[in-house]
């Protein structure tokens, strides 16, 4: 950050700001168009596409700009670009094929959109920002993988907590502590939520309920520990996580396997713990004289120590991670290499032959983070290409459904990249 914004100050100074493509207009969308224009020098929303154009307006209107250009080529929106007249669509491709457009950045939530999102704009070499962990978290490896082709970045945002985990792994390397935990906290956990017990409360925060039920009932947090998980490499205990109940992050290298932990590092999280909306880090260190200087600074005996963060500001920081890949070639997070996890999809009640799965956050199904090669033993099928799938048998609450118990729907490019993955980086 201290970096980053002398080098934003910089591009305003000059004149040439980091020109943003949006797509998406939702909740966070909007977040991130607002902030970008309230309190980003030296860059600028270029463009928004939302799937319905008032949406896109709202978002700039809500940013303060109200004059917007309605475009329908990608030469009208250059022009509008180069004029710096903001720009609205209802084509996304538009902003990933623009060459006056620097970045992407991905808030739909989606994944088949956002797929053929993402890969476009790697084809017109554009640097991706992603604020969706369920794309990530299911298609990421075989994305970074083109991305690293093209000579762009692509990474998960910071601000989000996949992306501040990250940031605290990196820090605890930096002050010469092996990272051997990698955690999120929760305030509540029930895989039975549906979008229907979430209403109100996602009503109360102007929230999608479907979105909210994936909070409540443990796949979101599936979703972003396997992204994190796929960027430093450390694996789950169980099939879950362990998922413990504390009062404080600070109690937490008690609560989980310290074999484990130094085999390779977990992922995993916490219920309830203090403080709400934070992540942590549980770094190890075995120098005696270390050891003495640290539980001087109050951070404990050790040889374990917990590092975190107490809060979460998503959209407010998207903004620095596509400072970081245009400016720095920095990824805030992204796949070392093939996945190390996977988050795959559980029976919310029994289900009959003949369903169709509804997806992330709905009325069918809930996720569980499992390692890679677990998952793949067992042919099962990841949560985020379980949405319009079709029972071909029975499953019994809390099962966990495999590929051969479903027929896909025809023609879905995560389908294909997902075979490619598989293909291209075995268990």
């Amino acid at each position: 950050m201290i970096i980053v914004d002398t080098a934003l100050q910089k591009r305003a100074a000059d004149g040439r700001p980091i020109r943003v493509g949006l797509i998406g207009a939702g909740y966070m969308g909007r977040g991130i168009a607002l902030q970008i224009a309230t309190a980003v020098p030296g860059m600028v929303v270029a463009a928004i596409y939302n799937r319905h154009v008032e949406g896109a307006r709202r978002a700039y209107a809500q940013a303060g700009i109200d004059e917007v250009r309605l475009v329908a080529t990608a030469v009208q929106l250059e022009a509008a670009v180069s004029q710096g007249q903001p720009a609205v669509t209802d084509d996304a491709l538009l902003l990933c094929r623009a060459d006056n457009i620097d970045a992407i950045v991905e808030v739909t939530g989606t994944i088949e959109f956002g797929a053929q999102v993402v890969l476009e704009a790697i084809r017109h070499g554009k640097h991706v920002i992603l604020m969706n962990a369920e794309l990530d978290a299911t298609l990421g490896p075989i994305l970074k993988t083109y991305a690293d082709k093209a000579g762009v970045i692509y990474t998960n945002s910071d601000g989000d907590q996949p992306g501040v985990i990250m940031n605290l792994v990196r820090y605890v390397r930096s002050i010469g502590c092996r990272p051997v935990l990698a955690g999120n906290i929760k305030g509540l956990h029930d895989p039975y939520r549906t979008p229907e017990t979430q209403r109100s409360y996602a009503e109360k925060y102007k929230q999608k309920p479907r979105m909210v039920t994936s909070f409540a009932d443990g796949s979101k947090i599936s979703m972003e520990m396997a992204v994190v998980a796929n960027g430093t490499g450390f694996r789950v205990g169980q099939r879950g996580m362990y998922g413990r109940y504390c009062d404080h992050v600070n109690e937490t290298p008690a609560l989980f396997p310290r074999e484990e932990m130094l085999n390779g590092g977990l992922v995993d999280y916490v219920v309830g713990a203090q403080p709400p909306g934070g992540v942590f880090v549980i770094g190890y260190n075995e120098n005696p004289l270390q050891q003495q200087y640290l539980n001087y600074y109050k951070m404990g005996d050790g040889p374990f120590y917990v590092f975190y963060t107490p809060y979460h500001l998503c959209h407010l920081e998207t903004p620095l991670t596509v400072a970081r890949a245009v400016l720095f070639g920095d990824a805030a997070l992204a796949p070392l290499g093939g996945p190390v996890c996977e988050v795959v999809t559980a029976a919310k009640r029994d289900l009959r032959a003949g369903e169709t799965l509804d997806g992330i956050g709905g009325f069918t199904s809930y996720g569980l983070l499992e390692n890679y090669a677990g998952s793949r033993a067992e042919n099962l099928l990841p949560l985020g290409l379980s949405e319009g799938c079709h029972l071909v048998r029975d499953v019994a609450k809390d099962e966990v459904i495999t590929n051969e118990a479903v027929v896909v729907p025809p023609d879905r490019l995560s389908d294909r990249l997902r075979a490619e993955q598989s293909a291209c980086f075995s268990p």
